[in-house]
This record gives structure tokens, sequence and C-alpha cells, in this order.
């Protein structure tokens, strides 16, 4: 049986680490309001952007776009880059395990090998993984701002536009936590290179919720048509500025997911963590009367029977 002492000690630990988690529970709860307003309201944005897109994918001079093409069926030493989103810090639950594990059942699924690997990695943990384990991790960059901007994201979207272009790699895959709610993040992978009108009706299907205040009006549920436009001044002009913006677009509101889906998730987690050190500590209080009534029993056992022995 444990000493009252330690007992006593183990109790004040489990309060203070309660302490801490449940200040933690207060920032993320903070954060995850501001995340997840931000992530929610960039849908509608991400989305219209996409059927812009969508809406240009029939017209010919869009198709021979080089972001458009596959040119993997052509050569047979094609690469294919994997963006990895996750966070710079951890107690955020299975959110960064899930991302991995994600990561790797793509690998696994589009039968690639390490050697034809590339990785941006958006994130600390994801990168450092990776990198430990023999990856191509070309580029790293912290995911800790909150305020992450459009125009930040710009750096990752030219070196993709860049690798593709130069026929370095022939698709581009980003991997992230997408958010569902505060309780459920789903891991998403999503192509965005080459950009297929498959690809963006998917984009714009998932970016949209079902229901709720950023839903699809009713009328704009129907897909749509797929028609031919003219473009002015030129195709070549218009397309340049236009796709590696909207690429940019899929990139940016895929980080503003997994950023509202760490902190929700760091949110239940640290709930979690006080809840079970409250809960640890009750039990230990219980047992520390136990032990104290059980030595002032024996106390008074003793005393009386000492008095017993006098008489």
């Amino acid at each position: 049986m444990a000493s009252l002492k330690n007992i006593k000690l183990k109790i004040l630990s489990y309060k203070k680490t309660g302490t801490v988690t449940h200040a933690m529970e207060a920032v993320s709860a903070v954060k995850m309001r501001k995340g997840q307003e931000r992530a929610l309201s960039g849908r509608a944005y991400a989305a219209a952007g996409l059927s812009v897109l969508q809406r240009l994918s029939g017209t010919a001079d869009v198709a021979r776009h080089p972001l458009m093409r596959d040119v993997r069926p052509t050569r047979s030493n094609i690469k294919t880059c994997i963006v990895v989103v996750t966070s710079d810090k951890g107690l955020a639950g299975s959110l960064n395990s899930g991302i991995i594990r994600k990561v790797e059942a793509e690998i696994m699924r589009l039968n690639l090998n390490q050697d034809t690997i590339v990785m941006i990695a958006i994130g600390r943990r994801g990168g450092d993984y990776f990198a430990n384990r023999g990856y191509d991790v070309r580029e790293k960059h912290e995911n800790i701002s909150d305020g992450v901007s459009e125009t930040e994201m710009r750096m990752v979207t030219n070196k993709v536009i860049a690798w593709h272009t130069s026929g370095e790699i022939g698709a581009c895959i980003i991997i992230y936590q997408n958010f569902i709610s505060t309780f459920e993040q789903q891991p998403t992978a999503r192509q965005i290179v080459p950009i297929t009108p498959k690809v963006v009706s998917e984009m714009v299907a998932g970016i949209r919720p079902a229901r709720g205040r950023y839903a699809p009006k009713p009328d704009e549920i129907t897909s749509h048509q797929v028609t031919a436009y003219t473009i002015e001044p030129d195709a070549d002009t218009v397309l340049a500025f236009l796709l590696p913006r909207l690429l940019n677009v899929a990139i940016f509101h895929a980080v503003l997911e997994s950023k509202a889906s760490e902190h929700s998730a760091r949110m239940v987690a640290m709930k979690s963590a006080t809840d079970k050190a409250k809960e640890m500590s009750e039990d230990l209080t219980r047992t520390f009367n136990k032990v104290r009534q059980a030595a002032i029993t024996r106390e008074v056992s003793e005393i009386t029977s000492g008095i017993e022995s006098m008489k």
C-alpha cells in the first residue's frame, strides 16, 4: 500500500495537470471557433472559384493547358508530388497520425515507389515523419500561424506548377484533415494536378457541406453544363492568370480546413485529458481516505490493546 505522502503528491500532480489541460482546452476553444468560421466562410469562395474552372473545362484551349495535361503516360520515370498538411504541435489526439496513415494508404493505392515520390510538408509533424523514413521532402513550411493568408500559400503553388511544367512531376495530391464537425475530422486526399473536370467536380462537391449556412442553394445543386467559351484577349493570357490562382485556392482551402480540424481535435483531446485528470484525482482521494482511516483504526486498536494490557 502506498504511503499517505505519496498518494497526496499524486493527487496534487493530477490537479496541476488538470489545471494546465483545462487552460489549453479554453485556448483551443477560442481558436477553434475562429478557425471553423474562417474555414466554413472560405468554402463558398473556394467553391465559386473552382466552379469557374468547371464551367471552362469543356473549352479546347483549357484542355490543352499544361496544368490540365497528364504527362505520366508519355514518361515512365515521372514522379508524383504529395502535399502533406499536418500541424506543428501535438496534443491533438489522432489528428496527425490519421494524416500519416492516409498518406501511406494513398501510396499503396497508387502503387508508388519511394523513389518516385516528392513531398511538400506544410506542418512539422508530417515533414519530420516522412523525412526520417527516407522520403524526398523537398519543401518544409511551418503551420503555426492561425492567420495564414492565400498569398503565403503561393510559394507552394508556384513550386508545384514549376515541377509540373518542367516535367519532373506528372501529378500532385494534397492530403489534409477535412473539417466535418467539432468532434469529427476526415483525412482527405485530393488530386490538384493535373486539373481535370472530374477533379474539379469532386473538389466542389467536397467543399460545400450538405446542409447548414454554407450549403449550396437549391438552384446551385444542379451541375453546370459544360459549355464552350470564347476566351479574350486570348486563352494563354487568361489561363496563365486564372489556373494558378484557382490551384492556389484549392491548396489554401485545404490549409484552412486542416487548421480548423487541428483546433477542434486539440480542444476535444484536452477536455478528455482534463476529465481523466479529475477522475484520477477523485479515485486517489478515495484511496487516500481509506489508507488514512485504516491507519487511524490501527492506531486506536494499538492504544486500546496497550490500555487493556496495563490493567
